[in-house]
């Protein structure tokens, strides 16, 4: 299908895409910061990748098109638990597993056409990137924001490791649904507590932008209440950030017999992870990092004599809180960020992602954003200033799983169908926060719509030669843009696609070969056709943007402008009575409003002298038939 073609211009993976869709950040256009969750790297994408990545990028073309300055950016949470596992079982390193399946996802992403800002890629599990992981822990250490204490916890005998009261579900590992036992250890936790009040109050600046459910999940997860101690008490906990596994960041504190527990200076970050493989990494009572002797002695930052490494790992949750700042200033070797980016972009315009996240990532990121903009690292105490849920993709009504048999492969339905056919079938099945039942989803359709999108200009130039009205065509056209343009702001995608589909049947209709005028608003019809196509199936847009003659992307093209006179409603006939009877009738708008058809009424001369001068009881308005004077008894 011809949707599934490289096409030329920011529209094709690798270099060019980053070039095309980078932002300029040069100040000259208003900047929007779109964000995705990014994903993890464990196999291809699946249908949820295929859903979240077609809705943001519906977004991003948008805002591009609308003027903005948008960056859009992509990296990967790529520390945790399954490449370790992994790494166990294949006699490996975790790095083998999890580059290998970036490499993948990062093709699939861009065979998929999704335009993110390739320039500004990050991966969680390098040392680049764990580096300012350690830092921020330092900085919470040094605010008194992280602690180490014996608690008794959630320990997962599956896993071999504590987890954090938000990992554990109906008394089982989130993960792998082991039961979970209590277990006694020293453990890291960052003081989330100490920020509660806020997190709660500060919710008022995310009313306007945020699901409302999602506020609700996260009032009742910290359940502030008033207690007998005309305290408040709270329901949430400290963040247990610490883990007995291999694959995560180190914790930058060594332990000495003379100081206590010591920071690692800045200077000396990161403090990178031994090198360890298969048996090694096997899961005890504590982290197979304890058993990497000359990794774990070292000497003391503060009085140089012998020392021990900590050897937990942060929880990946630490990692995902504040990835979105990174990605402001990648390469950047002063800090994690710089502020004066920061600045420019913060908060996140939209930020996409599962509701799942509601009591852990978006909690977490919430937390450390406060943290960082009492220190005056970032403009907001709040990250996302919009939040977008897109809902699962289920298969007759049940999750796609192994087990089930439901399972439905990506890459097998970009093969059958194409790339735009599936974009667009994901994308007009439903409203984006609603559950997607690929049962009842057909790419199929998409297909043959797009076959007749093409069709509008055949590739040999040629026109069916039927009469068309240009001024009827172009008001279609202003009509759609016009109605596409809020329906994509409001995130009501699926019915941007039908209005868009109705304006394609407009244009096959007013086809023709006739004078100049009409080919001239058919071209301009394909060409709005074109750009608005482009939101939703990029590769087809290209190509009929080519087969119009153009030479540029359409990507880069900016949102076609509406003329207002376009948009004039059509007119109807409205009657008007005096005491019921018909005295006249005259035009008006068919969305007049009751106040300006009343008084078009009462000015007309022969309702003027049905009523000679008698006192008006009441006027009734039915707008836009009917409009009844009824007079006074004489």
């Amino acid at each position: 299908m011809s949707e599934q073609r490289t096409t030329p211009g920011p529209t094709r993976g690798g270099p060019a895409a980053a070039a095309g869709f980078a932002a300029s950040d040069d100040g000259a256009r208003p900047r929007r910061y779109l964000l995705t969750m990014f994903p993890y790297p464990s196999g291809d994408l699946h249908m949820g990748h295929a859903e979240v990545f077609a809705i943001t990028d519906v977004q991003a073309r948008y805002w591009r098109a609308k003027g903005f300055d948008v960056l859009n950016p992509i990296g990967w949470d790529s520390f945790g638990l399954p490449a370790e596992n992994a790494a166990i079982r294949r006699g490996e390193h975790p790095a083998v597993f999890t580059e290998a399946n970036i490499a993948t996802q990062a093709a699939s992403i861009r065979r998929y056409g999704v335009s993110f800002d390739w320039s500004r890629r990050l991966h969680t599990h390098e040392p680049g990137y764990y580096r300012w992981t350690q830092w921020l822990f330092a900085r919470l250490h040094e605010r008194g924001l992280a602690y180490r204490a014996a608690a008794e916890g959630n320990w997962c005998p599956e896993d071999r490791t504590v987890l954090a009261n938000e990992q554990v579900v109906d008394g089982a590992c989130e993960r792998c649904g082991t039961a979970v036992v209590a277990r006694s250890l020293t453990q890291w936790f960052f003081r989330v507590t100490d920020y509660a009040d806020r997190l709660l109050d500060d919710m008022s600046l995310l009313e306007p932008g945020w699901p409302a459910h999602v506020l609700t999940m996260q009032r009742n997860w910290i359940g502030r209440s008033e207690g007998p101690d005309g305290e408040h008490t709270y329901r949430l906990h400290d963040w247990l950030v610490s883990r007995q596994r291999y694959w995560g960041a180190p914790i930058p504190v060594v332990h000495c017999p003379a100081c206590g527990e010591v920071l690692v200076p800045d200077d000396e970050l990161p403090v990178e992870l031994p090198h360890l493989a298969g048996d090694e990494l096997a899961p005890g009572d504590v982290s197979p990092l304890a058993a990497a002797r000359d990794w774990v002695e070292t000497t003391c930052p503060r009085c140089g004599g012998p020392a021990e490494r900590d050897t937990d790992t942060m929880d990946t949750f630490v990692d995902s809180s504040w990835y979105f700042l990174r990605y402001l200033s990648p390469g950047y070797d002063g800090g994690p960020f710089r502020p004066e980016d920061a600045a420019r972009w913060m908060p996140a315009a939209l930020y996409v992602g599962g509701v799942e996240h509601a009591t852990m990532h978006l909690l977490y990121a919430r937390f450390v954003t406060k943290v960082l903009f009492d220190m005056g690292l970032v403009p907001s105490p709040e990250p996302y200033a919009r939040l977008m849920n897109q809902g699962q993709v289920v298969n007759h009504g049940r999750a796609m799983s192994k087990s089930l048999g439901n399972g439905v492969d990506l890459a097998a339905e970009l093969d059958r169908h194409g790339v735009d056919a599936v974009r667009l079938a994901m994308l007009f099945a439903g409203p984006p926060e609603d559950d997607v039942d690929w049962a009842d989803v057909s790419p199929e359709a998409m297909r043959k719509f797009l076959a007749r999108v093409l069709r509008l200009v055949p590739a040999d130039g040629s026109r069916q030669a039927r009469p068309a009205d240009a001024h009827d065509l172009r008001r279609a056209v202003h009509r759609t843009v016009h109605d596409v343009d809020g329906l994509v702001e409001a995130g009501r995608f699926n019915v941007a696609i039908a209005r868009l589909m109705e304006l394609v049947g407009e244009v096959r209709r007013a086809a023709s070969d006739g004078g100049p005028e009409d080919q001239g608003a058919h071209r301009e019809a394909v060409a709005a056709v074109a750009v608005l196509l482009s939101l939703f199936a990029p590769f087809t847009a290209q190509e009929l943007w080519e087969r119009l003659g153009r030479t540029t992307a359409v990507a880069a093209h900016p949102w076609p402008e509406v003329d207002p006179a376009y948009l004039v409603t059509a007119e109807v006939e409205a009657v008007v009575q005096v005491d019921g009877k018909v005295r006249d009738r005259l035009p008006v708008p068919v969305d007049v409003a009751p106040a300006d058809l009343e008084r078009a009424a009462l000015a007309r001369p022969a309702v003027a002298r049905a009523v000679a001068g008698r006192a008006v009881r009441r006027v009734v308005v039915r707008p836009p038939h009917l409009v009844n004077v009824v007079l006074a008894p004489a």
